[in-house]
Formats: structure tokens, sequence, C-alpha cells
């Protein structure tokens, strides 16, 4: 599956660079200070895309995307109102085929996760790292502490303007729907990214950038294209009402037994319910994927930290598409629309 679980928060904490130096010994100056510093290998690598799809000795293929880079950058700006600002018009080759990992934890016996506060972005359902070790070793920390953990690469982030993101390597891996998906989905975090809001953030983000990749392709004549991210969205909305009712279903069964003394017995609980889900997930929901292959219903990992971190990507996918179609499947309108009825109940946002 195309799990685009990503690590914004991680990259953004290098606009606070300065402000480690003041906790430089404490473990989150010591975080902030490896993101800035991380951060700022991937800014002094960045090459201008226009100069390199002119450059003859670019790769086709390479050029090509770069190109299309360009172009759904260019659309998201002019056709979906995403302030675009400098973000993607340079590429940056990293040293390897991960940029980030992201780590996300929840208690075993409870739908409750783990969080981490860092400045500017508030408190979020993950954490980065640009070392494998690191990852591990806050992994293995997470895990001691008696969570469930999930770790898992992220291809691609945003700054929320605040740089001037650049392409990566890793982004440039994707094939074109998904690559103009990425460019649309970190563009909307530009447009609108509420404080503590990691769920309606990355969910929304989703839904923009499912819908805006299908109508850059149309626009550009392209329709199979455009069909290929229907369907990638049509398994996203698939997978999204299997996540709720499995969280649901979970949620319920742990309150049935509540208190510490109970907490073996909601282990056990746990298990046979994902036991279920697996068998749902495999005999009725794998059957009907367009996209995904069929072996994914079989191999995803399903325990309380992997459920959790698909639902801040995968939320309200539903209410997303009521707007879209209530708006006449105007999906500018509907960026607006959802934004302002967000603002109205969860507070405020970074302005454009």
């Amino acid at each position: 599956m195309r799990a685009r679980l990503g690590g914004v928060a991680v990259v953004l904490l290098a606009i606070v660079a300065g402000g480690a130096l003041l906790v430089a010994l404490t473990p989150l100056g010591r975080y902030v200070a490896r993101a800035a510093w991380e951060e700022g290998r991937i800014l002094r690598g960045r090459r201008p895309i226009a100069a390199l799809v002119r450059d003859s000795s670019t790769a086709p293929a390479t050029r090509a995307k770069l190109q299309l880079v360009l172009d759904a950058r260019a659309f998201a700006r002019d056709s979906l109102g995403l302030p675009a600002k400098d973000a993607f018009t340079q590429f940056t080759q990293l040293e390897s085929d991960t940029l980030v990992l992201v780590l996300s934890g929840a208690r075993k016996d409870w739908l409750e996760g783990k969080s981490w506060w860092f400045p500017v972005v508030g408190r979020v359902p993950y954490k980065g790292f640009f070392k494998v070790a690191d990852a591990e070793r806050a992994e293995r920390a997470l895990a001691a502490d008696g969570y469930d953990t999930y770790l898992r690469p992220s291809p691609a982030f945003s700054t929320l303007g605040w740089f001037n993101d650049p392409v990566l390597s890793t982004t440039l891996g994707a094939d074109s729907v998904d690559l103009v998906n990425t460019v649309i989905h970190e563009l909307t975090h530009n447009r609108y990214y509420a404080k503590d809001g990691a769920v309606f953030n990355e969910s929304f983000a989703n839904f923009v950038g499912a819908r805006g990749s299908e109508r850059f392709f149309l626009a550009r004549g392209d329709s199979a294209s455009a069909a290929r991210a229907v369907d990638r969205w049509a398994d996203d909305r698939l997978l999204a009402a299997y996540w709720a009712a499995l969280y649901t279903g979970l949620d319920s069964a742990f309150r049935s037994v509540p208190g510490d003394s109970l907490r073996a017995r909601r282990i056990g609980i746990r298990d046979s319910v994902y036991r279920v889900a697996r068998r749902v997930l495999v005999d009725s929901i794998g059957p009907r994927f367009r996209t995904i292959p069929a072996a994914y219903a079989a191999r995803v990992r399903l325990d309380n930290a992997a459920l959790m971190a698909r639902r801040i990507y995968l939320t309200d996918l539903e209410m997303f598409e009521r707007t879209y179609e209530a708006a006449g499947r105007d999906l500018e309108a509907a960026i607006r629309r959802l934004i302002a009825e967000h603002e109205g109940g969860a507070g405020g946002a970074r302005p454009e």
C-alpha cells in the first residue's frame, strides 16, 4: 500500500534551531539540533528543478518526473488555491533511499497513543528520526515501557511554507500519480495546518492530494492516470472505513473491562479482536481492492500502534467526500469550506 505516513513535525523542528542552543543539553534540545542539522544538509544539497529539466545530461525519465512536479505545483497554486511559495522548485539527491523513519506508539490494552510535544507544531502522535540507530533505540525504549510500537519510513515532508521545500530523490521514486498526489498533499499543509491537529491535517491533505491529482490529470487529458487516482482513493476510503470499524469495536471491547487489574484480560480480548479483523480483511476487504496487492491483507501489521497511526491519515474521509459533493465537486470550494468548518470547531491554524 502507498502509506503516506509522514514526518512533518520532525523536519519542521529545524525552524527552531536557534532555540536548540538554549536547551542543547536536554533530550528535546538534542533532538531539535539533530533535525536542524539534517534539514540544513537537505537544503544545502538543493538544485533548481528548472535547470535540471533544461540540462541535457539529466536522465530523460528524471527530467519527465521533475517537469511533472513543476506542473503539479503550478496546478495546485493556480487551480486549488494552495500557497506554493518556493516549495518544490528545487531538487535534492539524498545519500539514502530513506528520508526519515517515523515512530508511533500506543498502549497494548487501551486505544491511547503516545504523543510528543514540539515547538511550533504542538503535540503530535509520531516522532521522526533521520538515523536508523536513533529510531531503533527509541522504539526499543518505547516497547520496554509497555507500548505497541510502529516504525516506518516516510519519503516526503513539508515545512509548512517556512522553507523552500525541495523535491527529494525518495519522493521522485513514486509513479506519476503518487508523485502528483504527494506534491498536492504537502502543499495543502502550506494552506492550512492546525496546531495539535495531526489527524485532521493529514487526513485532509490526503483528501486534497487524491482529488487534486485526479483533477490534475483530467485537466491534462490523461484519463488513464485520473482513473488510477480515483481507484487509489477508493482503496483509501475502503480502508478508512475498515480501520474506523476496527477502532470502534476494539475501543468498546476495552471499555467493557476497565481497571488496571484487568489489563491482562484486555490484552487477551485485543488479540482475539485482531484475529477476527485479519479474517475480515483477507476475506471481505482484500477482494475489493482496486490497486493494493492482495498480499497486503494477509501481511499488514495489526496492533494498536499501527491502527492508530493509520487512523491519523485515514479519518473522516467520507465527511470530506460529502463536502466535496455538496460543493458541486468544486475542490477549491470544498477546501475553503472544510477549513472554515474546522476552524469553527477546532480552533486556530497556521495562517497562509
